[in-house]
């Protein structure tokens, strides 16, 4: 289990995670072999997932935009918060792939890494992150789900991860 930097209540608070501006997005949550499975087994409908291994989002009937199919627009929750994928888990991080090399990632757009950035809290959990991604059973998950493993734009790469 990761230990998580953002508070459950600050997270979603800013409208802009599980949110889409077209239905087939490189953004939309990647998903672990074994989410899959997970998943299929708790009965949710096979059609929530892309061939691409990611939430198919679906479309929000208050704007022109895509909704994770698991976020509630009523009160914007995650249905599934408790047990989230490990990609959603470790948002506004990333794993990012630059040319041969992989990066643990920030994404700059999330609000509570703009004020945080620069915290000692912040750069301790980053180094918390790289240790866990780093470690050989993470390096195995990695290895044996590459899908996860994505080329972002506009990331800030902060460390490297030796896959």
């Amino acid at each position: 289990m990761i230990k998580q930097i953002i508070p459950s209540e600050v997270c979603l608070s800013c409208r802009g995670c599980c949110t889409f501006s077209q239905p087939e997005s490189s953004w939309s949550p990647i998903l672990l072999d074994s989410e899959i499975q997970q998943l299929l087994e708790c009965n949710y409908p096979p059609s929530l997932i892309s061939p691409a291994k990611r939430f198919r989002p679906v479309p929000d009937s208050q704007s022109d935009r895509f909704l994770c199919a698991f976020l509630n627009p009523v009160d914007f929750t995650c249905k599934i918060y408790s047990s989230r994928p490990l990609d959603c888990r470790l948002y506004p991080f990333m794993i990012n792939r630059k040319e041969k090399k992989v990066f643990l990632a920030c994404d700059l757009r999330c609000p509570f890494v703009k004020g945080h950035l620069e915290t000692e809290g912040f750069k301790e959990y980053i180094r918390y992150l790289n240790d866990f991604l780093n470690s050989p059973p993470s390096l195995n998950l990695l290895r044996k789900n590459p899908q996860i493993i994505q080329e972002y734009e506009g990331l800030l790469d902060l460390e490297e991860i030796k896959i």
